[in-house]
């Protein structure tokens, strides 16, 4: 039996991915079992560290989350206490989430505060808005 050693690049990567397909449906408690276990957890490191994913974007991850759960607008604004003219603007880019929205879709769409805390762009308005300065 090889010994395990610590994923340091590519190679060793797909060697260990190689070495867990190999060993998948070994029983837990078992040489091959333990391996496998161990073989899992390096890969995981390495991924973390060398393939990691951003989270999406805080809009797309909402309309997701309201696509997977069969929310549409009007119970994303009773889930959020706020009017559907307001939840198109967010949804539509033209105002952004606040602190209390974020922490009751973390909660209620089970999306991640480090998700929804994520900067976004909003959309480019074609008219100024309200009470902003226009200067020639």
């Amino acid at each position: 039996m090889r010994d395990i050693a610590p994923i340091r690049d590519e190679p060793a990567h797909q060697r260990a991915l190689a070495e867990i397909r190999r060993l998948w449906g070994s029983a837990p408690g078992t040489p091959d079992g333990d391996r496998l276990d161990v073989l899992m957890v390096l890969v995981d490191a390495y991924e973390a560290e060398h393939h990691a994913l951003e989270p999406p974007d805080p809009i797309e991850a909402i309309e997701v989350r309201m696509t997977e759960l069969g929310i549409d607008r009007a119970g994303l604004g009773e889930m959020l206490g706020i009017a559907s003219g307001r939840v198109s603007e967010i949804l539509n880019r033209r105002r952004r989430l606040t602190i209390e929205m974020m922490r009751t879709l973390a909660a209620k769409l089970n999306i991640s505060e480090r998700c929804l805390l994520r900067p976004y762009d909003l959309a480019a308005s074609a008219r100024p808005s309200r009470g902003a300065r226009v200067h020639a």
